[in-house]
């Protein structure tokens, strides 16, 4: 089963106390009132992409997830469920903690474009302060911090990257080969990353994709998301998991 659902655009204001104007309201709702999801007894994967913003007037994120929406996973009791998120802290702090409420999944992808990146980019952690640059409504977290209060400025996945990195590269077919990083950018990626780490680590990754056709295309970027969430998957379910 698939659900891909889209929380951009920048309808729907709304005034809060006369003075804040928040662009994604209307978005936010409709994500944060969704009914729960029912267990089904499959396995549940949630996958994000993110927005256009800055020169990326074409995420290329969103596109290799949705192509793997398209994609598929190959297995029948795996329910994937796939979000466009806008690059925006206040949209990911509201509705990132709804998706793990919602889906209560087994495994949470998130899925971001670096022009720095010239293969997948596997991100074994992420950083809890740091957060200076404006996003796309021109705002940065008050504190400048993801989760205000915690005791972590570094927050590792404990999902093995090193292993899902060398099993990726060890399939011949996957044209997009995978690297490890410990620097996701402290930007919004870094951000959505920290965030789901704080809620679940043993069950939360992330991604950087580089843009699209250099080198790879939407179908080879997704082919080599689905190897990697496939390599996630047998760690959290192998009894002699290297999850950390």
């Amino acid at each position: 089963k698939t659900e891909i659902s889209i929380l951009g655009g920048l309808d729907g204001l709304l005034f809060l106390c006369e003075v804040c104007v928040c662009p994604h309201q209307r978005l936010i709702e409709s994500l944060i009132n969704q009914p729960a999801v029912m267990p089904s007894g499959n396995r549940c994967i949630v996958v994000t992409g993110y927005g256009p913003f800055r020169g990326h007037t074409v995420n290329a994120s969103w596109v290799a997830v949705q192509e793997l929406k398209s994609l598929g996973l190959d297995d029948n009791t795996v329910e994937l469920h796939v979000y466009e998120i806008p690059v925006s802290y206040d949209v990911v702090k509201r509705t990132i903690p709804g998706l793990w409420e919602k889906h209560k999944p087994d495994l949470m992808v998130h899925v971001g474009v670096s022009g720095m990146a010239s293969e997948l980019t596997l991100e074994q952690q992420a950083h809890n302060d740091g957060y200076d640059r404006f996003d796309v409504d021109g705002q940065v977290p008050h504190t400048k911090m993801c989760v205000d209060g915690s005791c972590h400025n570094v927050i590792e996945s404990g999902l093995n990257m090193s292993l899902v990195c060398a099993e990726v590269n060890n399939i011949c077919e996957i044209k997009a080969k995978a690297v490890v990083s410990h620097d996701p950018g402290r930007y919004l990626c870094d951000f959505i990353y920290c965030l789901s780490l704080h809620i679940n680590k043993k069950r939360t990754a992330f991604i950087h994709v580089p843009p699209l056709n250099a080198p790879y295309n939407a179908s080879e970027l997704a082919q080599g998301l689905r190897a990697a969430i496939k390599s996630m998957l047998n760690q959290l379910s192998s009894p002699s998991s290297s999850v950390i």
